[in-house]
């Protein structure tokens, strides 16, 4: 029980200084698990005045330890000593100055503070230089953001140098642009800060330029995906043989079972059939053949083994490319490392256990047709 009897003087000393709203800086300071140490702050030795007039009572230690801004302030000399040293902070509302120095002294800031003055609390972090409450203020925009005040939020984001908040504005914008577009921000916009839209549009035109260059990636993955399969499928008809078509030395078995990716070696098999006794072949008539010459010559690009490969022309692919000049060489082999490329990036994508048990995509013939080697020139 405390002494009854104590000094009222020596209490209100060892008690920090209160403000307005009969706090001690603002209710941060007082939420549980602040620390004990507060009641033994020294007396105030500065003031902060707000617009409003309000004074709060502070600390320089603990102001400049926060804020090299403040620091700088308070290390100016004084006309008198025995004047009281002041520091205005005006154009924001009182209570975000409250906040503010309650943020100096716990670095804690309420829900409801953010709420109210998010945006205040933001420039005051930025004009003293406080990264932590700049940070925190950022994620507390962030998710407050709508297509209504999202351009204002922009325009405040490039002013306080806020990248986060700026970039998520950014790709809002770009999201939801029909409805910002309708909104009065969007059109005070256009009329006072035409470099600011410009700016938006160019994201805009860039973001849609990189979804692009993606989806056209993404098919490119796929087709030398579907290439790797039917690789894949090409040298194990001509080693192991399928269901219709074997080695060239052996007879494939009567009733062998489809293998695990018949649908592409059904397809590689019809192919290879059609290739053998195709008779526009020979002038060069058949698209058909055309691909599956096409497929044998990119296995003998990616064939190490040529002498002891079994696939058809393997190895006379090999001694023709050493012939050929340099850039269709290049050409194939080109296309040889993107298939590799592409298969190790699918394999890494996949967790383990789709890659060791998942059936592969299933490519009907029809798909195997469609294969075009002539656009990874392009590339």
């Amino acid at each position: 029980m405390e002494d009854s009897n104590a000094d009222p003087a020596s209490a209100a000393a060892a008690s920090p200084p209160e403000d307005f709203s009969g706090n001690a800086y603002g209710p941060s300071l007082l939420a549980e698990g602040a620390s004990p140490f507060r009641r033994e702050l020294p007396e105030p030795d500065v003031w902060i005045l707000t617009s409003g007039g309000l004074r709060i009572p502070a600390h320089s230690g603990i102001l400049a330890s926060v804020s090299p801004v403040l620091e700088n302030i308070i290390d100016q000399p004084r006309k008198h000593r025995s004047s009281e040293r002041v520091i205005p902070i005006l154009g924001v509302p009182c209570d975000a100055v409250s906040a503010f120095v309650g943020f100096l002294y716990s670095s804690r800031c309420t829900e409801d503070q953010m709420e109210k003055y998010g945006i205040h609390l933001l420039a005051l972090s930025h004009v003293y230089l406080v990264p932590q409450l700049k940070q925190r203020c950022t994620r507390a925009l962030i998710r407050r953001l709508t297509a209504e005040s999202v351009v204002d939020v922009l325009q405040l984001a490039r002013l306080f140098d806020a990248p986060d908040l700026y970039l998520k504005c950014l790709k809002l914008v770009h999201a939801h642009f029909k409805s910002v577009e309708a909104t009065e921000g969007w059109k005070f916009l256009q009329n006072y800060d035409p470099w600011l839209e410009l700016e938006i549009l160019r994201f805009m035109d860039e973001a849609e330029l990189r979804k692009k260059n993606r989806r056209r990636n993404k098919e490119d993955q796929s087709l030398y995906l579907e290439l790797g399969e039917a690789m894949e499928c090409l040298d194990h008809i001509c080693t192991e043989g399928c269901t219709s078509v074997g080695p060239c030395d052996a007879e494939p078995a009567r009733k062998k079972e489809p293998c695990g990716k018949f649908a592409i070696c059904h397809g590689i098999q019809l192919s290879i059939k059609h290739f053998a006794t195709c008779e526009k072949r020979v002038g060069g008539g058949c698209s058909r053949c055309k691909r599956m010459w096409q497929l044998l010559r990119l296995h003998s690009s990616i064939c190490d083994q040529p002498d002891s490969c079994r696939v058809p022309l393997c190895r006379q692919f090999k001694l023709r490319m050493h012939q050929e000049k340099r850039k269709a060489d290049a050409r194939w082999k080109l296309l040889a490392k993107k298939l590799i490329s592409a298969k190790v990036l699918s394999s890494l994508s996949q967790p383990k256990r789709k890659r060791a048990g998942e059936p592969r995509e299933e490519v009907s013939e029809r798909g195997i047709r469609s294969m075009r080697l002539s656009p990874i020139a392009s590339h």
